[in-house]
């Protein structure tokens, strides 16, 4: 495997090139590349959200499947810097993205009138700002305290002062989920529902959230099994490669694999509910959203997400020697990441069809690839990083030892 400064370097570089190719584009076909934009954006915060929701689960359950990948998810959160600088692009594009945004469209329509209320640009860009906020400051101390950890100059405490001090954390991940889960909800319905404002839905929020938690796992899977292979590679690393061969073991990828079942599964649950609830309510304001999606040839990306989004990894994630092998469990995880981001392309690139009259045929471009490979490139540079910034293992923390117990490892 190549060293990870070279995959930091390589991947900013693509990133860069494939943003600055979209931008140019952007002159000649503006509304295309905000949507494409939009797409890949989502898809990334995806990961860091669901990896900052990860990482407080974890902590107010506990677990070791948590402990072995904590610093992933911690990384991922320190990218929500980064990820406030790359929302700035679609501030520009309110008026290509959303028709609540074009005083032409309110005027026309009595329902947006009244829904302008809460609809409007300046109110949409403080709720932004307060969503920034929230996840920056409650992850701003999850990472601190954990740094003070990793740097306690006398590490033999006594193991109730151990365990007190793990108690700050538990205090805010109680209320860091109700943030997370407040935020992330009124941000779907900001950044993606009201692409069609017309259309409304009480489970959206819900749905993404078991999205994110699919997307930050499998991320967390795939960084996890590339760290486990260099380490075996008999090429000399860096000490923040070398812990996790000695811990991470195939209990944990079991572990791991148990739970990307369950939010594959919960995903499921809660999309087939909010499309039977509206099909069968059968309301003029709601239907249109799914009679758009199920049209031409987006019926068979709907299908193709029902088959490979929810029924073939819930068949081979029930299998216990899948769930342990790790490259296996890994190719799984990969092939999630690109449903996910397929799943996101028939929620949102409709949408960008609807002014054109051809809203019932299927529509790719070019841009809906190249954007997501250009801010994941700026977003991976990133997460690597801040993944090199500290060791793979919070050391200090009173579980690692029933981490290294469960593996059979003497070191």
């Amino acid at each position: 495997m190549q060293d990870l400064d070279q995959i930091q370097q390589r991947s900013f570089k693509i990133g860069v090139v494939g943003l600055v190719i979209c931008i140019v584009w952007a002159f000649f076909n503006p509304g295309q590349f905000f949507h494409s934009y939009l797409l890949a954006y989502i898809f990334w915060i995806g990961i860091a959200l669901g990896s900052f929701a990860l990482l407080m689960v974890q902590y107010l359950s506990g677990g070791v499947w948590g402990l072995v990948i904590r610093r992933l998810l911690e990384a991922a959160t320190r990218t929500f810097p980064l990820l406030v600088l790359l929302f700035l692009p679609l501030v520009l594009g309110l008026r290509y993205l959303y028709p609540w945004a074009r005083p032409e469209e309110v005027v026309k329509d009595v329902i947006l009138q009244h829904k302008s209320v809460y609809l409007n640009i300046p109110f949409f860009l403080v709720r932004a700002a307060l969503y920034f906020v929230a996840w920056l400051s409650v992850s701003h101390f999850l990472n601190k305290w954990s740094l003070e950890q990793d740097q306690m100059a006398d590490h033999r405490l006594p193991e109730h002062v151990e365990y007190a001090k793990l108690r700050r954390f538990r205090l805010l991940s109680g209320p860091g989920l109700i943030i997370y889960g407040l935020t992330v909800t009124f941000a779907s319905i900001d950044w993606v529902m009201s692409l069609e404002p017309l259309w409304l839905s009480t489970i959206f929020g819900i749905m993404f959230m078991g999205g994110q938690g699919i997307s930050a796992l499998s991320f967390a899977i795939i960084v996890a099994v590339l760290l486990t292979n260099r380490t075996e590679s008999g090429v000399p690393d860096p000490l923040y490669a070398q812990p996790l061969r000695y811990v991470i073991s195939p209990t944990h990828f079991h572990d791991l694999g148990k739970l990307l079942l369950a939010f594959v599964m919960l995903w499921a649950y809660f999309a087939f509910s909010q499309f039977l609830i509206i099909w069968s309510g059968n309301l003029p304001e709601e239907t249109p959203w799914y009679l758009r999606r199920m049209e031409g040839g987006w019926k068979w990306i709907g299908l193709f997400i029902i088959l490979f989004h929810f029924a073939l990894p819930f068949l081979l994630l029930l299998s216990r020697p899948i769930k342990r092998n790790r490259r296996t469990l890994a190719i799984i995880a990969v092939w999630m990441l690109l449903m996910r981001l397929v799943d996101l392309f028939w929620i949102i690139a409709p949408t960008a069809q609807m002014e054109t009259g051809t809203v019932s045929y299927l529509h790719f471009h070019w841009m809906d690839i190249l954007a997501p490979i250009g801010v994941g490139g700026i977003w991976l540079a990133r997460f690597i990083q801040q993944l090199k910034s500290r060791p793979l293992l919070p050391l200090y923390d009173p579980y690692l030892e029933e981490a290294f117990s469960s593996t059979g490892s003497k070191h």
